[in-house]
């Protein structure tokens, strides 16, 4: 039996031990969900409860959900992860960014990512098929897929000579996937500036500086990226810059191209390891997922605007067009 449909089967009991302990307790089971901003996070929340419901758990029937908002500003982990330690929860759920902060808060409750850029090279886990301690979930292979990501976006911009990368440098794993993007730029002979964001103050004057001007902006997506998305977005269209990503959530609102595998398949999934969990399975126990399909996507919409000619042939390998 392969793996997803062994976490699929198990959707039927009702007698599972941590919500057995949770009821005796004189409550529902509990899962801690903390995102950057529930506007943008809505595709990916609604896909996460519907798994669950799928799988026999409705929110305030024989669970509960507690959802908390960092809005981008990285400090707001620690004063949730504390806050969901003094309720008790029975799992937090959230996404690779901020799983070092939750962990410092509590080595106790199961902590399951539902994105994270390369949870083993950037010590979420002690390994992808064991992971150990109180954190798994899936992994978005992120890294590996940046040099394919640039050989595509050559081929939509033939004179494509100098790659602008917008990551977060308080974080390990953007770093780690900026840096594979690098090498794979310097390998294609691209000139590189890097526009590297903190804090949300810090876009529009990488922005401002980024002089002379880049070809394209490969955005490296993160907590911090998807609360200042809007932002982003407006600095880059007004520099006519074409825009690459990780996830298609971003092509639909303007950005001109992504590969990578689809962020609600991967919140959807992480239902599976909440329910696993719920039944009393250690997250320790569960190893980390990795995709095995991953979807282009393009704006033409976007590309007409940037008046880019959409060669045929690739064309005919994209698995969804955005008009």
């Amino acid at each position: 039996m392969r793996r997803r449909d062994f976490l699929t089967a198990a959707g039927g009991a009702m007698a599972w031990p941590v919500a057995a302990h949770a009821q005796q307790a004189g409550r529902l089971p509990t899962i801690g969900f903390l995102g950057a901003n529930p506007v943008l996070f809505a595709p990916w929340t609604g896909a996460f409860v519907a798994r669950l419901h799928e799988l026999g758990w409705n929110e305030g029937r024989n669970v509960a959900i507690e959802y908390r908002w960092s809005e981008g500003r990285t400090e707001r982990y620690a004063e949730i992860a504390a806050e969901f330690v003094r309720q008790k929860v029975d799992v937090i759920v959230t996404v690779g960014t901020a799983v070092p902060t939750v962990r410092q808060a509590t080595s106790i409750i199961p902590i399951v990512f539902a994105v994270a850029i390369d949870p083993e090279r950037s010590g979420l886990v002690s390994s992808l098929a064991k992971p150990g301690g109180n954190v798994t979930g899936l992994s978005l292979q992120a890294t590996n897929l940046a040099g394919k990501r640039l050989e595509m976006l050559r081929e939509l911009i033939p004179q494509l000579r100098r790659l602008a990368i917008i990551f977060n440098r308080g974080n390990d794993q953007t770093v780690l996937e900026m840096s594979d993007t690098e090498a794979a730029a310097r390998e294609l002979k691209l000139d590189v500036a890097l526009l590297e964001i903190r804090r949300m103050q810090d876009v529009a004057a990488v922005f401002e500086q980024l002089n002379p001007r880049a070809d394209a902006l490969y955005v490296v997506v993160d907590q911090l990226v998807v609360a200042n998305f809007n932002r982003i977005l407006t600095f880059a269209l007004s520099s006519r810059l074409p825009m690459v990503y990780s996830t298609r959530d971003f092509v639909q609102t303007g950005g001109l191209m992504s590969y990578g595998p689809s962020y609600v398949d991967l919140f959807r999934r992480a239902g599976d390891y909440v329910h696993r969990i719920l039944q009393g399975a250690k997250p320790g126990d569960l190893p980390v997922e990795q995709p095995t399909k991953f979807e282009l996507v393009l704006n033409l919409t976007t590309a007409r605007a940037l008046g880019l000619k959409v060669p045929e042939l690739f064309l005919q390998r994209v698995d969804d067009l955005i008009e």
